[in-house]
């Protein structure tokens, strides 16, 4: 079955750096676009960033455009967001998503990101 397995959360200070993972199986993950959300506390799930299936277009959120860079490795079946300059606001549980049409829409877990001095 599908599976989306986050990795490489953590705590760090303002202005940092973290590189999220997010191994995928049980589907053709060359195939499919991939994408990052976020949620915060007491907030609704946003769109971070989103890449398409062979990398060559990517989209973000605009309170993290020219920070967070999504890429993907289509051999090793991995998207990854690499973050810099983390700010407070960008603490959040960070999730992994595949999704076409209706009948393929999975998430991870989620990995914690917390930015704080």
């Amino acid at each position: 079955q599908v599976q989306l397995v986050e990795s490489g959360g953590g705590s760090v200070q303002p202005g940092g750096s973290l590189r999220l993972s997010c191994a995928a199986s049980g589907f053709t993950f060359s195939r499919y676009a991939m994408s990052w959300y976020r949620q915060a506390p007491g907030k609704e799930r946003e769109l971070v960033a989103g890449i398409t299936s062979a990398g060559g277009r990517t989209n973000y959120g605009d309170s993290v455009k020219g920070r967070f860079t999504i890429s993907r490795d289509n051999a090793k079946r991995t998207v990854y967001l690499q973050m810099n300059s983390l700010k407070p606001e960008d603490t959040a549980v960070y999730y992994c998503n595949v999704k076409s049409g209706v009948l393929m829409d999975y998430w991870g877990k989620g990995t914690l990101v917390t930015v704080s001095s």
